[in-house]
């Protein structure tokens, strides 16, 4: 059954999703543009805003493809695969190397921003395996996807706009 069979219900919330994206990651970058002198004396955070920017342009690209009609559930199924797992590698390299270089003080809550970035990606990959393998119900693992990525988006919004200032 292709995409376009069950997912013109879904329509109405990846248009949403793309809207909501591309917003947060506006706020993202006015977090940068008022703060940049302090993000960039404290180390790490600017790697931690690009990383944030990277996860909001996979949910962009997610669910602009999905509204794309006329794709099967392999091809989206593939196509969430390897925008998930370009995403994973990323983050998961950029983290590693982030927390390689923590002091023990700041360590927990960068182990924390790493998880909640885990928690972001890995659904993607997952959905995409799902639709590759199961079918059309890997969407369902996408709103997971959506809302960490978003709930990191805020939390790492406030961290830019806000307690990098305290």
């Amino acid at each position: 059954m292709a995409v376009d069979d069950r997912t013109t219900i879904w329509d109405g919330f990846f248009t949403a999703q793309v809207g909501a994206s591309a917003a947060l990651a506006g706020l993202i970058f006015v977090g940068l543009s008022i703060n940049m002198a302090r993000i960039l004396a404290l180390p790490r955070v600017a790697e931690r805003a690009l990383q944030t920017i990277v996860i909001l342009l996979a949910v962009l690209v997610v669910s602009s493809l999905l509204l794309v009609p006329g794709q099967s559930t392999w091809e989206v199924g593939l196509e969430i695969l390897v925008i998930g797992s370009s995403v994973w590698v990323f983050s998961t390299l950029l983290d590693v190397g982030n927390l390689r270089q923590m002091t023990k003080e700041v360590r927990k809550y960068w182990v924390q921003n790493a998880v909640l970035g885990q928690a972001a990606v890995l659904p993607y990959i997952i959905g995409g395996a799902t639709m590759l393998t199961v079918g059309v119900v890997g969407i369902y693992v996408l709103v997971l996807a959506v809302l960490f990525s978003f709930l990191k988006a805020i939390i790492d919004a406030w961290v830019l706009l806000v307690e990098i200032n305290r």
